[in-house]
């Protein structure tokens, strides 16, 4: 009888090891069913263009690119005025340092050997094949209701739906909108970000180019996502889009960004602006990928304006760049308005990612959630800044912060700075943060179970960030975002037994 009960306990215990096993697999596939992506965003081609301006920063340049654009004369005006800003304003006191940026030895517009298609067949076949590779086309085909494509300083490819044309929804090209909605465009460019912001908005009102425009009419629920892509392919250069996402009273759309650009031995720079119009009970999800490459300055601004009962849900993932500033900014100017942002950023060799949030409350009942998660390795610098403004009308208002930092090694640096300014008695406020490192009991029992250290710490690394994953909403972007996570890793790219043991076990990590 003895012996039998023993037998008995040591087949539930194989039992549970092999249950064990088996979610450990699962889990792994979730990660792993990708290629190597470690050059995915760092190919290179050719640099040819058919017109660019010299390096640095000058009137005759920005009057350069202005009639080369044949832009109507209020934004010429435009771009003097904020060029005067720029030279007479100060570069930021705080902050990552930023002196090796030299705008002397920038490029600030690069016209590429296309003219804009609306017929994927259309583009120019080695710009095809950059975003080929990219995943745009497939994108577009499976699950995206519009696509807009940017090479360097213009836009190469657009497309829309008819079924969304016919309910009047705008999705195109800025240039296209300058053009075509003149008075749209001037009742709103940069008023959310006036040039007056901070230097690099003023930089980017002198000489941005390209960018999407999107109007959503009052009551149409656009379904599917729309989707712009924006590659900076010339070493040395800028790319200053503007995005423009007007949205009116009842209506729904989730917009997704990813931007990406080949490493090079010089600086490259990306300033682009996002201006985000919400209007009464509308809605908007905006949905970010950054995986700049490491010789990036990524000093993107971008900020929304929240109606009555409306709602913006920022989704973002900050990979790339060597230094990015870039802190989304919600004003929630109707009663009852609604901000959601979740973030996750991480910050390998040689990255300095100072990222965050700001949210404003001006009117009562007024609602945000921030949720950001960050991980440095490698001697990565993560920093988060968080903004919580609440000021007098903001009468019941309700605000939440919680940020957490992991850090995957002693060389690594990870920093909180919230910032809470609360002008109203009755309201509520909640804060938390952490910062932490991975357990040595939780890698040992994962390389207990046959991966390697690495491994062990890709598996704890996304399960610390499946909530920012899932949120993005899209399976394609969030299969990207996974993959800049395993390129930041570096799995299982060391030899030896500790390797052969994991693939030995799992044959897919190979």
């Amino acid at each position: 009888m003895a012996d039998n009960k023993e037998k008995l306990v040591d087949q539930e215990k194989e039992k549970l090891v092999e249950q064990k096993e088996e979610k450990i697999a699962e889990e792994r596939q979730k990660i792993d069913t990708f290629a190597d992506f470690g050059n995915m965003y760092n190919f290179k081609k050719d640099f040819t263009y058919s017109y660019k301006t010299d390096a640095g920063l000058t009137e005759d340049i920005v009057r350069e690119i202005s009639e080369k654009k044949h832009e109507p004369k209020w934004m010429l005006d435009f771009r003097l005025k904020s060029l005067d800003i720029f030279n007479h304003m100060e570069y930021p006191d705080w902050g990552p340092d930023i002196s090796e940026l030299d705008m002397d030895n920038i490029v600030t517009y690069v016209r590429p050997n296309a003219q804009m298609k609306a017929d994927w067949n259309d583009v120019p076949d080695d710009i095809k094949d950059t975003f080929d590779r990219l995943g745009i086309p497939e994108a577009e085909k499976t699950s995206l209701a519009g696509v807009g494509a940017q090479y360097d300083s213009e836009v190469v490819y657009h497309s829309i739906q008819d079924e969304l044309v016919q309910q009047g929804v705008v999705y195109t090209d800025f240039d296209t909108a300058l053009e075509k909605y003149e008075d749209i465009v001037k009742a709103h460019f940069m008023k959310l970000v006036p040039p007056t912001d901070h230097k690099f908005a003023a930089l980017h009102g002198a000489v941005w180019s390209g960018g999407s425009f999107v109007y959503v009419p009052a009551g149409v629920d656009v379904s599917i996502p729309l989707q712009s892509y924006f590659r900076l392919n010339a070493p040395g250069a800028g790319q200053f889009e503007h995005t423009m996402i007007i949205v009116e009273k009842g209506a729904k759309v989730h917009f997704i960004e990813g931007c990406s650009a080949p490493k090079y031995n010089i600086a490259n720079l990306h300033a682009g602006c996002v201006e985000l119009f919400i209007g009464d009970d509308a809605s908007l999800t905006y949905s970010t990928i950054e995986n700049w490459s490491k010789n990036m300055y990524n000093l993107n601004t971008k900020r929304a304006i929240v109606g009555k009962n409306g709602t913006i849900n920022w989704v973002t993932g900050s990979f790339g760049s060597h230094t990015s500033c870039l802190y989304p900014m919600s004003i929630l100017q109707g009663e009852g308005a609604h901000c959601e942002f979740t973030g996750v950023t991480f910050a390998g060799k040689g990255q300095y990612l100072d990222t965050g949030s700001k949210v404003v409350h001006n009117a009562p009942n007024t609602t945000s959630n921030i949720n950001s998660k960050s991980i440095s390795k490698s001697g990565g610098v993560c920093i988060y800044r968080g903004s919580v403004v609440i000021n007098p009308p903001a009468d019941g208002a309700k605000a939440n912060v919680s940020c957490e930092s992991l850090m995957l090694d002693e060389q690594s640096q990870s920093d909180t700075i919230p910032a809470i300014v609360v002008k109203n008695d009755n309201i509520d406020l909640g804060h938390e943060a952490s910062i932490g490192r991975i357990s040595d009991e939780a890698i040992f029992y994962l390389m207990s179970r046959g991966f390697n250290e690495t491994g062990a710490q890709l598996i704890i690394v996304e399960s610390n960030i499946r909530p920012v994953i899932d949120a993005l909403g899209d399976k394609d972007l969030e299969n990207k975002a996974l993959q800049a996570v395993r390129e930041k890793m570096q799995f299982c790219r060391k030899k030896g037994d500790c390797h052969a043991k994991c693939t030995q076990r799992f044959p897919h990590l190979d």
